[in-house]
């Protein structure tokens, strides 16, 4: 079968002949209904050898759902044909963090290296998936793979994000998310389902602001020298409980900082690579955190895709064949996918 590989890095990926994998004791083979595209895949092609703790060549694409084809021996609780997302990070399975289904924060994973399926191992962007255990599965019921795919990973790591500030988002409060293309389009969809705070977009791209305001944001700004005293002007000088940065370089992380309210949360989704200069006062309003979070738990997918079912959210969905893979990540990098790209390798 061809799979879409990251062969080394800094250089572009490509389509490569590969053996279908066997399930072995315990495994799980998933034919692959679709893989997100994602923007941290562009960094992993940009990054130079030592960034992170694995090597190539592995098969792209972490964010996957499709049906399963095979069981493993001793594998139980899964039907063949049935309709699965596959849950991103790959921990140990064994210390505290897994065993309360947070594997995004294994204990082990220094050791482990890879961090999951086309993050280190093979992922979904070919015919066929190898999960190495059962317990990365969950359910999809009647959500078709390839829309639901993109809420593995562009969905669940927002929603892990602002399910910890929901403290701070009571009604009257502010959520302001900064960059609102694939995963900042869920993120408002998700503080719309989950809290009465007022929403506010800010995106250079006006495309993106418009389809913001139709999920449901309430204000939208291009981002300029004003637009962080427009935003706190519009909060009656309060500024915002919760600043997402789904970008995260230096002007983005900035604009979160001028726009965070007192006993606020500052989190950074993005992997821009930017800063934010420290000093014991003046950097954050009083008791302002700042923090950034890394996917979310096997449990808080679950819910994810309970609130797709219910019709609260969903992907706005782009889908490729797999032999277009590398143009969907041209289109990706060059601004044009209006919400998430989908590699349908079995369409």
């Amino acid at each position: 079968m061809q799979a879409y590989q990251l062969v080394d890095w800094q250089q572009p990926a490509a389509l490569r002949e590969v053996d279908v994998p066997e399930p072995g004791p315990g495994q799980v083979l998933v034919r692959i209904g679709g893989a997100g595209a994602c923007h941290s895949d562009l960094h992993l092609m940009d990054w130079p050898a030592g960034q992170l703790p694995f090597e190539p060549p592995f098969t792209l694409g972490h964010e996957n759902a499709g049906w399963v084809a095979q069981l493993g021996a001793g594998v139980d609780g899964l039907d063949v044909g049935e309709a699965v997302a596959v849950y991103g990070p790959w921990g140990c399975g064994r210390c505290r963090a897994c065993r309360a289904s947070k594997e995004n924060l294994c204990e082990r994973q220094g050791e482990i290296g890879a961090f999951g399926g086309g993050l280190g191992r093979d992922g979904g962007m070919a015919p066929f998936m190898l999960v190495p255990s059962p317990r990365l599965l969950l359910p999809l019921g009647d959500l078709d793979p390839r829309d639901a795919a993109p809420l593995s990973d562009a969905a669940l790591t927002p929603y892990h994000a602002i399910k910890r500030s929901l403290p701070v988002l009571t009604p009257g409060s502010t959520a302001v998310v900064i960059g609102v293309g694939g995963l900042g389009q869920m993120a408002v969809q998700l503080l719309r389902a989950l809290t009465a705070a007022r929403i506010v977009a800010v995106d250079p791209n006006r495309d993106h602001l418009q389809r913001a305001s139709e999920l449901g944001a309430d204000a939208g700004f291009a981002p300029d020298a004003d637009t962080a005293a427009q935003i706190v002007e519009l909060t009656g000088g309060r500024g915002a409980q919760l600043a997402l940065d789904v970008v995260g370089s230096d002007e983005t992380m900035e604009l979160a900082r001028a726009v965070a309210a007192v006993e606020g949360h500052l989190t950074v989704l993005g992997l821009a690579g930017g800063s934010l200069s420290w000093t014991a006062m003046g950097v954050l309003p009083w008791e302002c955190s700042l923090t950034s979070t890394y996917w979310g738990s096997a449990n808080e997918l679950g819910e994810v895709l309970d609130l797709a079912r219910a019709g609260r959210i969903r992907a706005d969905v782009e889908r490729f064949a797999l032999a277009d893979a590398g143009a969907a990540y041209d289109a990706l990098r060059a601004g044009r996918i209006a919400g998430r790209a989908v590699i349908c390798p079995n369409d």
